[in-house]
């Protein structure tokens, strides 16, 4: 038995589109499969939560849907025996892009999932909440919350309008870092903790983080200017930004922040600084390509 959990409203409707095929797909083969979806997120744990209470041994869980509903599931299933693939349905789609699969041809995930054996992965644990991508607190923080406020307009594009907003008035917060057993304070615009490469639909923000290598890699930008900002972030699609003077890479197990910021994680709020973080390995099965 597998267990497909819909997000059927994720990527403008993509999430039902896919969700459709996904099932066609199993059906097709015989494989024993039963759908998973509520109204809400709430719901839509607490009918994952009853599925696998019901099929404590199920082959696996099919995820359709984008970083959010990923991040959901994964609270249910990091620790457990029980693998996770995703169908990337939403609008970023970031854990997919670490786990080295298309975005763009589902059947090829499906049909590796099916014929292959699932993987280990290392994910990242902070404030007793998993996380797959990316940990992040700074400006793109500051963009979510006003993002997030926004009703107009949809997509990427509401994350372009909210940095226009919010840009101009930033300033950078005094952090309190420490990794593993060194401990560090210095202004910064941005922290990204990388478990996995990307957030925001392909900003390879730590592009060379790994999904098994037991470690985060960390990303601070200190202090530029507003121009400056403009001129580099734009780098960040290729991973090329991690070349200017103001970004530091660190590489650590544990990591805790202070600061008077807002932390998100797989894009998801967190809520206040501080926090603290660990690398867990072996953590998820799941497929990798």
């Amino acid at each position: 038995m597998w267990g497909v959990v819909i997000n059927p409203i994720s990527g403008r409707g993509t999430g039902a589109l896919f969700g459709a095929r996904v099932t066609t797909f199993l059906a097709q083969r015989k494989i024993s499969y039963q759908s998973i979806s509520g109204v809400d997120a709430n719901e839509t744990r607490s009918n994952l939560a009853k599925f696998l209470g019901e099929y404590p041994d199920c082959q696996g869980v099919i995820a359709v849907g984008g970083d959010g509903l990923s991040h959901l599931v994964l609270q249910q299933l990091a620790g457990t025996p029980i693998p996770l693939a995703i169908i990337p349905a939403g609008t970023g789609n970031d854990m997919v892009r670490s786990l080295g699969w298309p975005l763009d041809n589902i059947d090829v995930i499906l049909e590796g999932v099916i014929s292959g054996m699932p993987e280990e992965i290392d994910l990242g644990l902070v404030n007793n909440e998993w996380f797959g991508a990316i940990l992040s607190t700074g400006f793109d923080s500051v963009v979510n919350e006003r993002a997030n406020a926004m009703k107009w307009p949809k997509g990427p594009r509401k994350y372009n309008l909210a940095i226009a907003r919010e840009l101009p008035g930033f300033r950078p917060r005094h952090y309190k870092i420490t990794l593993d057993d060194y401990e560090f304070q210095t202004e910064a615009m941005l922290i990204a903790v990388g478990n996995g490469r990307s957030y925001g639909g392909g900003m390879q923000v730590c592009p060379q983080a790994k999904l098994q290598d037991g470690y985060f890699d960390v990303m601070v930008l200190r202090p530029i200017s507003k121009l400056e900002f403009l001129r580099v972030f734009p780098k960040v699609y290729a991973g090329t930004h991690v070349g200017h003077p103001a970004v530091d890479i660190y590489r650590s197990k544990r990591i805790a922040i202070q600061a008077e910021a807002i932390a998100y994680a797989d894009g998801e709020r967190l809520g206040p600084l501080p926090i603290s973080a660990e690398c867990k390995t072996s953590a998820l099965r799941t497929w990798m390509r």
